[in-house]
């Protein structure tokens, strides 16, 4: 793991340095002396993974600094002796991971920084099953029939797992997503695994007919509408969920396996503060992103069964 450390106070960078050496967390690959030394095509160059940066700088502080680094991937953690919590709370609206008080306190650094670490490793570790599930389902029809050997209630069956470890299982579009898990299952099993998955639209739809039968369009078209309400509720529901369980431990196993493979983590961050701040929210439309819980959790079911066969 590569830091990078922008502060004003050399004492400071040194401090910082030492303990991440110490601590055997990585390498520092450069320091600054203020934000208006660093940008982001500086830090792809050196490949900075965590950025270490403090918050009051002589020419540009560290808030400024961080939205001028929008394009950043990587992580940053804000070290500053400043405790107001209008500001504290703009940086983590920037996207900071965590927010450390000065003076600097080493057990505390060496905490936060190893979270940041699991985090990062976790995050590319989901992104490579990602693209390995994305590899498999394209090869899948020359690797083994169309039958392939993951029966309905199987599928059903590893779903409802899920559905139980995101918390949801009890609400109501529990059973519309588990309709879907049928109608993925029995689309793939009629047009093989290389085929494109079926929209949202045509999904519910398909729930609506599997509910009402043959009714009117009407009557389909509004059972298919009030389907995709349950299920965006019942999806928000798995985001309060493990948003919950991630402020009250990061590092709670259900949040570190699920908490970005099925949502955005600036979502899932957003509506930690929320519950922080005790903060109700209506479910806007661009919080929900539907279609990725869908395949994701049809994925995921897939490949729970492959492990537990394997």
């Amino acid at each position: 793991m590569r830091y990078f450390i922008v502060d004003d106070d050399a004492a400071v960078r040194f401090m910082l340095a030492q303990i991440v050496e110490d601590a055997d967390l990585g390498e520092v690959c450069g320091e600054a002396e203020d934000g208006s030394l660093v940008d982001h095509d500086f830090l792809s160059w050196k490949q900075v993974d965590i950025l270490l940066i403090d918050m009051l700088m002589p020419k540009r502080d560290g808030i400024e600094t961080i939205r001028q680094l929008n394009r950043y991937t990587g992580k940053i953690v804000m070290i500053s002796q400043i405790e107001s919590k209008e500001l504290i709370a703009e940086a983590y609206s920037l996207g900071i991971e965590y927010y450390v008080t000065k003076p600097v306190n080493r057990l505390e650094v060496i905490s936060v920084l190893q979270k940041v670490r699991e985090r990062i490793l976790l995050q590319q570790s989901i992104e490579g099953i990602q693209r390995t599930l994305h590899v498999l389902s394209a090869q899948t029809a020359f690797t083994r029939p169309v039958e392939h050997a993951y029966s309905e209630r199987s599928i059903l069956s590893s779903a409802t797992f899920l559905l139980t470890e995101l918390g949801v299982i009890s609400e109501k579009g529990s059973k519309d997503l588990l309709a879907m898990m049928e109608i993925l299952h029995r689309f793939e099993k009629d047009n093989g695994t290389e085929a494109k998955l079926p929209s949202l639209r045509d999904m519910f739809a398909a729930v609506a007919e599997r509910k009402l039968g043959t009714g009117a369009a009407a009557l389909i078209q509004k059972e298919s509408k009030a389907a995709e309400q349950r299920v965006r509720r019942v999806i928000y529901q798995a985001l309060t969920h493990l948003a919950s369980l991630g402020l009250t431990d990061f590092g709670h196993p259900k949040f570190e396996s699920y908490a970005a493979l099925f949502f955005d983590f600036t979502e899932v961050r957003k509506r930690m503060r929320e519950l922080e701040n005790q903060v109700e929210m209506s479910i806007p439309p661009t919080r929900i992103h539907t279609k990725k819980f869908i395949y994701v959790l049809y994925m995921e079911a897939k490949r729970r069964l492959g492990v537990l066969q394997g």
